[in-house]
């Protein structure tokens, strides 16, 4: 803490905060702004379905995610099953697959010209599809699988840690009251894990409400679908964003549903008692266990990659052009710039932080994180409001002087997309920083400023060099993120720029995901990195 730190610090701190809320506060703004008929017009048709289909949707993710975590978090948990420690990360890899390429996948081989299809007709000597029936995979029902198999790892990760840290004692108490394990696990450890679980489908929930990809491929109308089609179709920012504010509304309230749940199970787990809990040896049936983890690895993870590397390979011609390397290297410098930015940014926000005698300068970190809630079409939305006052501003002021303006240069350039990439992503760069800089101790920050140093020689001697291995994560993972994001890329790339998750998604709707292969095994490979980093941590905190 540096008494006496001049306000002019205070005011950096709360500036930059508000450049990256300014998406949220244009979004208000815009909402409230008429837009002639045409909400009105979307309130009387089509609003209801859209909205009913959205909470269609996350009910149904969030629910069947669960059904499909739960017993695999229990059994790595807290049974002894053939392969427990491979399937403890093993089963947090369909995060790192988009879930459009998924849909892309399953529609291949469940839709009627399928393979399974076709193999069902020739075994039952059936000719037309009008003589029996199966699901259609391109319905609401089949983009709640395809998002379930993808997402329901963040309901495993929560269970599993929560089956984990279950007190010993009280396992104990139940089986001297008679309990069989079977109770136990019905009485005891499942509604000792209900707060975890319900954070983990309020995260489902949220990732589902922020979908756009794959309800576009299966043309399931929902309310990201909406804000695209108002803005595109109807060209009408105001209502685009009073669906954005409905978007949002759904989102805080799951993030104020997922806090509320992990501070009752970081109640629970303060009450509990510590101590290693003895496995469940569960005989014959621990081959059972092991059939269900390898079946759900296989449909969510395995079966899509596999297919996938058969068309990398298949098509690798087709893949390996020009154009590749052309969308990679948009992909990798959009990525690069986004992260030194965010970490640039994190870093000036949790300095000022650290060194302010005033209580309220550890809000500027806070109210910048805020972006992270966004789903990437509202933000593009609220990203493009304020980028567009610029672009007339300075054409008009240009025009004041009697010179040429430059245009649309920052909507008709990747300036947008940058800017919306560290809106979202700076609260990675600030929890992943924040964690390293609570490592110092504040006796260094006293030991220098009595040697006289000033707050920037502070930063400069003592604290850059001790945050190194912090920040280099904090920067992998905003490029990581950088590199998957779609929905922000989709809406606000320039005329004529793609990258590689724009040209995947291409390639994804207009049925030729061959020829993207390669570019969705890069996604896939790049969004392993932070799993391992997440397992890791894991690991050393077990």
């Amino acid at each position: 803490m540096v008494v006496g730190l001049p306000k002019r610090w205070s005011f950096l701190g709360f500036f930059i905060a508000f450049l990256f809320l300014t998406p949220l506060l244009a979004l208000l703004a815009t909402a409230a702004f008429p837009d002639g008929e045409v909400f009105a017009h979307l309130a009387d048709t089509v609003l209801p379905t859209y909205i009913l289909n959205t909470l269609l949707l996350m009910l149904g993710v969030g629910l069947l995610s669960a059904l499909l975590a739960i017993p695999a978090a229990w059994l790595v948990a807290r049974c002894e099953v053939p392969g427990r420690r491979f399937f403890q990360w093993a089963l947090l890899l369909p995060l790192a697959m988009p879930a459009y390429v998924v849909a892309y996948v399953y529609t291949d081989l469940l839709d009627y010209p399928g393979p399974i299809q076709r193999t069902l007709r020739a075994l039952l000597g059936i000719d037309s599809g009008a003589d029996y029936w199966f699901p259609d995979i391109r319905s609401l029902g089949g983009a709640t699988l395809i998002l379930a198999l993808v997402l329901f790892p963040y309901i495993f990760l929560l269970a599993r840690t929560a089956f984990m840290e279950q007190s010993l004692s009280l396992l104990q108490a139940s089986r001297l009251m008679g309990a069989s394990e079977r109770e136990s696990f019905w009485r005891l450890a499942l509604p000792m894990a209900r707060p975890a679980i319900a954070a983990g489908v309020a995260l489902v929930a949220m990732e589902t409400a922020a979908d756009f990809a794959t309800v576009s491929y299966f043309a399931v109308p929902t309310l990201t679908t909406a804000v695209y089609d108002t803005w595109l179709g109807y060209g009408s920012l105001a209502s685009a964003s009073k669906l954005s504010m409905i978007i949002l509304v759904a989102v805080f309230l799951l993030i104020w549903l997922e806090r509320f749940a992990r501070r009752r199970q970081q109640l629970f787990q303060r009450q509990a008692l510590t101590g290693q809990i003895p496995r469940l040896h569960l005989g014959r049936w621990r081959w059972l266990g092991l059939g269900y983890c390898s079946l759900l690895l296989f449909l969510s993870f395995l079966l899509p990659l596999g297919i996938l590397l058969g068309y990398a390979v298949r098509y690798f011609d087709l893949s390996w052009q020009g154009d590749f390397w052309r969308y990679s290297w948009n992909s990798f410098s959009l990525s690069a710039i986004a992260a030194v930015l965010c970490v640039v940014f994190a870093l000036a926000l949790l300095f000022i932080a650290r060194i302010s005698p005033r209580a309220q300068d550890a809000m500027p970190a806070r109210l910048a994180s805020t972006g992270y809630a966004l789903p990437g079409t509202v933000l593009a939305i609220g990203v493009l409001g304020p980028l567009t006052w610029l672009d007339f501003g300075l054409n008009d002021f240009c025009a004041w002087l009697g010179i040429d303006g430059p245009g649309l240069l920052f909507t008709g350039s990747t300036i947008a997309l940058i800017f919306a990439f560290c809106v979202r992503f700076i609260a990675i760069a600030i929890g992943g920083i924040e964690n390293s800089w609570r490592r110092l101790s504040p006796s260094l920050d006293m030991a220098a400023l009595s040697m006289g140093r000033g707050p920037i020689a502070l930063f400069f001697k003592v604290h850059l060099p001790l945050l190194r291995t912090g920040i280099l994560a904090s920067l992998l993972l905003v490029f990581i993120e950088a590199m998957k994001e779609l929905p922000a890329a989709l809406l606000l790339r320039p005329i004529g720029f793609e990258n590689l998750a724009t040209k995947v998604f291409e390639y994804v709707s207009d049925e030729r995901l061959e020829q993207g292969a390669l570019g969705a095994i890069v996604i896939v490979l790049v969004g392993l990195i932070p799993l391992v980093f997440l397992n890791r941590s894991i690991e050393k905190e077990s």
